[in-house]
């Protein structure tokens, strides 16, 4: 796959080396994806830089509490769309009863390896 074929068509910013899509089925409202133009190191690590600095600032603004950031590389790590596109995903207090683990909630049952532990 190519960039100019990528499914999504809901551009929010569009630069010289990427461009910020609205994710086609957010997780949480305000989802993106950073899609690098060129299937390269150089493109894909600007696209880390950006979400990373975009999460910041939402920190920073008060949209969100806090923010993952991912990708899926693979058809068994999830991945549907065959061009690299790194996630962006605000997150809020109270979005899930327990967020400890974070990304490591895609295996279920796994994310949250502490859970039974007591603190005393």
């Amino acid at each position: 796959m190519q960039y100019n074929e990528v499914p999504w068509t809901d551009v929010l910013v569009d630069t010289r080396d990427y461009t910020v899509f609205k994710d086609g089925f957010p997780v949480t409202e305000g989802h993106v994806l950073f899609v690098p133009k060129e299937e390269t190191w150089e493109k894909l690590e600007k696209c880390y830089k950006a979400a990373y600095a975009w999460g910041y600032e939402w920190i920073q603004n008060g949209y969100c509490d806090a923010y993952n950031i991912g990708q899926n590389i693979g058809e068994s790590a999830g991945q549907t769309v065959m061009y690299p596109h790194v996630h962006l995903i605000p997150r809020r207090k109270g979005d899930m009863e327990d967020p400890r683990g974070g990304v490591r909630h895609v295996i279920p049952e796994k994310g949250n390896y502490r859970k039974g532990e007591t603190n005393g």
